[in-house]
């Protein structure tokens, strides 16, 4: 895992990756209105692709479950909670950047969902109307 995703300040030919941590604070700060003592704790990072123990192995990967977007960790000991993205199957589906910024958006809703334990509907109320 790279880490925490932290705001840059270096506005100068940004690379895909730092691209993407943008996207991801973006949905982030799009949720911290209505969420941010419940998110106050929580990391966001981003790792390229999911851990192996996520994917499926062998012929039944092909019917299986689709590759995951983003896990949810729910806080242990001193580590905290943290929802992680995965770039590269996000990415791979999306068409453009628009796109792009949906698809995590909408991958942001379902993992902090998943951690508070609601409905992605109750975390992002529109999140219906786009599904």
């Amino acid at each position: 895992m790279r880490g925490p995703i932290a705001p840059s300040h270096v506005p100068i030919a940004r690379s895909r990756s730092e691209r993407f941590d943008d996207l991801v604070l973006d949905a982030v700060d799009r949720l911290k209105p209505r969420w941010s003592t419940q998110l106050a704790a929580v990391e966001f990072a981003v790792e390229e692709v999911p851990p192996a123990t996520e994917l499926g192995d062998g012929p039944g990967r092909l019917g299986g479950e689709p590759i995951p977007f983003g896990r949810a960790q729910p806080a242990a000991g001193t580590d905290p909670a943290a929802v992680i993205l995965y770039r590269r199957p996000l990415e791979a589906r999306a068409r453009d950047r628009e796109t792009l910024g949906a698809l995590i958006h909408d991958a942001v809703v379902e993992q902090v969902a998943d951690l508070l334990g609601l409905s992605p509907e109750t975390v992002d109320p529109g999140y219906d109307d786009r599904h």
